[in-house]
């Protein structure tokens, strides 16, 4: 086990007119997922890439442990990738699959069995190791990929969102088992997603992407309730965090006719257009004597335990999308006006143009 360095790594497709990932630093400590997420076109599979050879690395350099493998052939870094498609050989049976890298590298028959048989084991493939990938789930499938990548016993696992061919429910338990699988091998291992569901309850440490530069590493929860700018705040958080237009007003921030409570420490940063951060749990249902921020509701999803309100607030003549988080029973409906406040604690005010936080 060791750790991974990017050093300014860089990669620069020819004819771009700008770098894919400008430079990237980052330090992946021995052991830890670190789940790479972002939108679309953000540079995190194009990093992940560099890591395992798959691109050239324009420049600076990347580490694993105190090995320089930036200009390294994949085959001699030491790496296992697990790809989005499952890339299985249909002819082969499930144990052939699995031990094909080993046949190539030569490994003794004896050893490669041995092999195979504990990766089975570990993922619950034991009784399929004579099936044919066509005689298998999704999710079977995905796991026979990640048996592959195990009985190589690599320094290090890259995975290039290998949920995606999965439906909602597979993926949440595929999701599941590579988390527990990945801390019971202790293996350090390199996880990208679009999807911050998946980061925020897989990874040991979150890398947030946008426009190939790195934006907030932190641990998910740091980065849910101390999201460094406007897009990690937009982009952490399912639903996601309400952002809305307001102006500083004597240490206060004001939507409309509504005074928006702050800390302290925004207050006194506070000028010009800014923009207040509530996440929808935060919000706290007023009557219309408390005041409060008057919500239109247009749709409640009733999921059981919550309900998701999702309204607009009409301040001064723009609309503005509120999402609220209540308990499931309580009575709102399509059509209803409420009023919701907050608590200071719970405010995130950003400096609009700049995107940067100013809370404390």
């Amino acid at each position: 086990m060791v750790n991974v360095t990017f050093e300014q790594a860089q990669r620069w497709y020819p004819g771009a007119d700008s770098p894919a990932v400008p430079g990237i630093d980052l330090e992946i400590r021995d052991g830890e997922f670190m789940v790479l997420v972002g939108p679309s076109g953000c540079g995190k599979s194009t990093t992940l890439r560099m890591l395992a050879g798959l691109e050239e690395v324009t420049s600076g350099r990347i580490l694993i442990g105190e090995r320089d493998i930036t200009h390294l052939p994949p085959k001699d870094r030491d790496i296992a990738m697990v790809f989005q498609n499952y890339a299985l050989y249909p002819h082969m049976t499930v144990g052939e699959n699995m031990g094909f890298a080993l046949k190539m590298a030569k490994v003794a028959d004896a050893e490669r069995k041995e092999r195979v048989a504990e990766a089975a084991r570990i993922l619950g493939l034991t009784e399929y190791l004579d099936r044919k990938p066509k005689a298998l789930s999704g999710g079977q499938r995905q796991r026979v990929a990640m048996g592959r990548a195990i009985v190589r016993q690599p320094q290090v696992f890259c995975m290039d969102e290998p949920l995606s061919n999965l439906d909602a429910k597979m993926r949440v338990q595929t999701r599941t088992d590579i988390a527990r699988l990945q801390a019971d091998l202790g293996v350090t291992t390199v996880y990208v997603t679009h999807d911050q569901v998946e980061a925020m309850t897989m990874g040991d440490r979150v890398a947030v992407m946008k426009d190939g530069v790195l934006q907030q590493v932190d641990t998910p929860l740091a980065l849910y309730d101390r999201p460094v700018n406007l897009f990690v705040a937009g982009f952490i958080g399912s639903p996601q965090m309400n952002l809305l237009a307001a102006t500083a007003a004597d240490g206060q921030a004001r939507i409309g006719q509504y005074l928006v409570p702050v800390d302290p420490a925004a207050a006194s940063r506070m000028k010009g257009a800014i923009t207040v951060g509530v996440r929808p749990e935060a919000w706290r249902v007023v009557s219309a004597e408390e005041g409060g921020l008057p919500v239109r509701v247009t749709v409640v999803e009733e999921l059981g335990a919550d309900n998701f309100v999702y309204g607009t607030s009409d301040v001064e003549g723009t609309p503005s999308n509120v999402i609220i988080r209540l308990p499931g029973r309580d009575a709102v409906r399509k059509g209803d006006t409420v009023h919701v406040t907050t608590d200071p604690a719970n405010v995130h005010v950003f400096d609009t143009e700049t995107g940067a936080r100013l809370s404390d």
